[in-house]
């Protein structure tokens, strides 16, 4: 960890100069400058005070942010191809998230995997092709650029009720897939 790159940035984001710091922490404007330019370490008692002036704590101030991937290409794709459907994870790891999408293709005269009941809500788009929402005894067809939004419930599934590939774009959350 860059100590001195992150006491810049926090001091940066607080809205201080280097005179409003060595102020508020008693400590001098050169003093500061070389510990932001690691040209020297503060003791930790030091530390703790510049920390807190910057308005966190050692321990938020050491917590390694992970950086989170935000654009996913093809190539962090994956797939499981099954007779019936292909599910195409385009977010890797979603599990972890708070929603889950996936691409959905389903070959004609063939229906998906079946959802049962779960806690949570579920969005689809049909991107291309049409559908049928089997949910219980209620069936709802779709066709492309609709939607079904739904709350998971009851069990459910789609049936690609034509005579080309489908493809939808759904998305539960939390994730299930």
């Amino acid at each position: 960890m860059d100590i001195g790159k992150k006491i810049k940035e926090l001091r940066k984001q607080n809205g201080l100069t280097l005179n409003d710091l060595a102020s508020r922490s008693e400590l001098t404007k050169g003093f500061l400058s070389q510990v932001e330019r690691n040209l020297t370490t503060p003791s930790i008692a030091t530390l703790e005070d510049i920390v807190e002036v910057l308005g966190t704590n050692m321990s938020e101030f050491f917590r390694d942010e992970e950086k989170t991937q935000i654009v996913f290409h093809t190539e962090d794709f994956f797939e499981d191809v099954k007779k019936d459907y292909t599910i195409q994870w385009i977010v890797p790891n979603a599990q972890k998230n708070g929603m889950e999408p996936i691409l959905l293709t389903i070959h004609p005269h063939k229906k998906s995997f079946s959802l049962t009941a779960h806690e949570g809500e579920e969005f689809g788009y049909v991107l291309r092709g049409s559908v049928t929402l089997v949910r219980g005894n209620e069936k709802y067809k779709l066709k492309a650029k609709e939607t079904f939004y739904l709350n998971g419930k009851e069990g459910h599934y789609l049936y690609n009720h034509g005579n080309s590939d489908a493809k939808i774009l759904w998305i539960t959350t939390p994730p299930l897939f």
